[in-house]
């Protein structure tokens, strides 16, 4: 094996996205994962100047330059570097220039999403927060729990005392009250029950969700089904999953039944996603289940908060939808991401497919 062939070997199993360039700035090589941080295929790049990939080429061409003037390593951190055809992206980059054995000058961009890290960082934060939340929601639970069964138990004896049956009527009050507190309690506890694993396809969920979306909202709420048939079956437990993209759609209808939004809409959509991260390990791929509505959007200082226990932006919501939501989602070795503006709330549901390919 010849060194070149070794080294694009070599590089092609890096996860950082690295490209290869001459020294007039055309692509030489391109590994899969600056493929799929271009959003091009090799094909598409290679004989094709670096810098005509982005927007702005003229700034980007005098980076390049600059490096190969030097003739030393130049490193940058939360560059942005927008794409000719898709968002802008922030990125840490590195330019290393070498020489080959026929004295020809090559340079080497490694390029890693600085979004990706801090995304990672700040999901991982958030469920360590929520799930430190949970226990101390559940502590309370038990104490609160423990008392209602007496008071339940005090009124039903109470009731079988009394000699008319207007008396009886208060204390079935207190019983039906109990009750009620005690469902509440029951779901802030939540389930503690692990995944029941076997077979089962995106879309049977997705498919089962929308039924009872359609019951719920009637033609009030238009809903509209965006799938990927190619979606492989995956490993999970259906009726867990089907609660959990349950609640994050009910939300949607609820913010969308109780606000004067026109045309009101939910969007169910699938997509594959290859090379993902899902807490700081990389599957080579996985899906991503998007509920998208057209409603008034999230308040901001509810963001970061909205998967903790009892935190709701509705006055009739109990804030435990969205948190049961992650726990079930968690269990599945997945994620849950959220975006939101006045007229587009999303939320995306990543989930492996396949075992777990590298830490990242």
């Amino acid at each position: 094996m010849t060194g070149r062939r070794f080294f694009r070997q070599l590089v092609d199993h890096q996860f950082t996205a690295v490209i290869q360039l001459d020294g007039r700035l055309i692509v030489e090589h391109v590994n899969p994962s600056a493929e799929l941080l271009l959003v091009r295929s090799g094909k598409q790049i290679l004989g094709q100047p670096f810098y005509s990939l982005f927007i702005s080429p003229t700034d980007i061409r005098e980076v390049l330059m600059a490096a190969v003037q030097d003739g030393t390593t130049l490193s940058v951190r939360s560059a942005q570097w927008q794409l000719a055809h898709r968002d802008l992206l922030t990125l840490d980059y590195r330019i290393t220039p070498y020489m080959d054995d026929d004295e020809k000058l090559h340079l080497i961009v490694e390029m890693l999403p600085a979004d990706r890290a801090m995304r990672i960082s700040r999901d991982e934060g958030l469920i360590e927060q929520t799930e430190t939340t949970r226990h101390l929601v559940r502590g309370v639970a038990h104490e609160i729990k423990n008392p209602l069964g007496g008071i339940r138990g005090a009124a039903q004896l109470l009731a079988s005392e009394l000699p008319n049956t207007e008396l009886q009527e208060y204390t079935q009050v207190i019983i039906e009250e109990a009750d009620r507190l005690r469902n509440l309690v029951d779901r802030m506890l939540g389930s503690h029950q692990m995944p029941n694993r076997s077979p089962v396809n995106i879309h049977q969920i997705t498919e089962r969700v929308y039924a009872l979306l359609k019951v719920e909202s009637g033609d009030v709420i238009e809903l509209v089904r965006d799938y990927d048939p190619s979606l492989p079956d995956m490993v999970g437990d259906e009726a867990q999953l089907i609660q959990a993209v349950l609640n994050i759609a009910r939300n949607a209808l609820q913010a969308l039944s109780e606000n004067s939004v026109e045309h009101p809409r939910i969007t169910l959509r699938t997509r594959a996603v290859r090379q993902h991260t899902i807490r700081q390990n990389r599957y080579r791929i996985a899906a991503r289940l998007d509920v998208l509505d057209n409603g008034p959007g999230i308040p901001a200082d509810l963001m970061e908060k909205i998967f903790y226990p009892m935190i709701s932006g509705r006055a009739s919501g109990t804030g435990l939808g969205l948190s049961i939501a992650q726990q079930i989602i968690n269990y599945h070795n997945g994620a849950i991401e959220c975006e939101s503006a006045p007229g587009a709330t999303l939320f995306s549901i990543y989930l492996p497919l396949e075992e777990l390919n590298e830490s990242s």
